[in-house]
């Protein structure tokens, strides 16, 4: 991995933190990933007459990313269900770059060297530590909620590998991405039309200024990282990209004012140490 698609990959990452840490919207967690879905798919609406439109050999892999991103949503609410999401996302987070990891391996024979894959497992299990807060809830999941959790990890690496794939297939990487946003914006309407009915366009509406600032935010950083897959290995980007959970805590304690505690310490070291493996490597 080059130095400049290394720091590309680590801006989208903080990225990711900054519109996570300040969007300040009145919605569920599902309802506001539609709404920041949606506002992606606006923003990408606007740049369609200027990118290329996708061959058909690069639509299955939109159409099966589509498919990916809507199971993923669709395992955000069961975890919601099965018991409390702040507990299992984090199972989820860090077990997908292993997971693409493994899927790379099968997909595009993407072989991470010895130290990449010392990285990816350091700053996995970094992210897990830190989401935890030091594994103090652990004890508390639930089968079911560990089930909706690693299927959730499953979709996050299945499309992960696509949109790595598809990137790489397209005329640029910026054509793949704003076809796919606006497709996976289509069916994140319908989605949300099946899950909550009618009655959420008018509170869609109502924050539709967050969806466009969390789409221009979030679409940014996951073009970054779509571009960085048709540059770097895919499971590499994919490891580095969970970095935004380390920008997030920086976030919280430099800006919020939280307590810098061992756990987190602890963390940071595991996730600074596997992003220094994942350079070298």
């Amino acid at each position: 991995m080059s130095l400049f698609v290394f720091f590309a990959v680590l801006a989208a990452a903080a990225m990711h933190a900054i519109w996570n840490a300040l969007v300040k919207v009145h919605l569920d967690r599902f309802l506001s990933i539609t709404l920041m879905t949606l506002g992606m798919g606006a923003v990408a609406l606007l740049a369609l007459p200027f990118v290329e439109v996708p061959k058909s050999e690069v639509w299955p892999y939109i159409i099966a990313s589509v498919v990916f991103h809507m199971g993923y949503r669709s395992f955000l609410i069961g975890a919601y269900k099965a018991g409390d999401f702040a507990q299992t996302y984090p199972l989820a987070r860090g077990t997908a770059p292993l997971l693409a990891a493994l899927g790379g391996m099968v997909v595009v024979a993407e072989v991470p060297t010895p130290l990449a894959i010392i990285g990816i497992v350091l700053l996995s299990a970094g992210t897990l530590v830190l989401s935890f807060r030091g594994g103090a809830h652990l004890e508390r999941l639930n089968p079911r909620a560990v089930g909706f959790a690693l299927g959730t990890s499953i979709f996050i690496a299945s499309y992960t590998l696509s949109d790595g794939s598809g990137a790489r297939l397209a005329a640029t990487a910026s054509s793949y991405a704003a076809w796919l946003f606006v497709c996976d914006a289509a069916w994140a309407l319908v989605l949300c039309l099946i899950f909550r009915g009618p009655k959420a366009l008018p509170v869609l509406a109502r924050d539709w200024k967050a969806g466009v600032y969390t789409g221009v935010l979030s679409g940014a950083a996951y073009w970054i990282v779509m571009w960085a897959m048709t540059k770097a290995p895919i499971a590499s980007v994919a490891a580095l990209r969970e970095t935004s959970i380390l920008f997030a805590m920086m976030i919280s304690v430099f800006a919020l004012g939280e307590q810098m505690t061992g756990w987190r310490g602890a963390a940071v070291l595991s996730i600074v140490a596997g992003v220094v493996a994942l350079r070298l490597g």
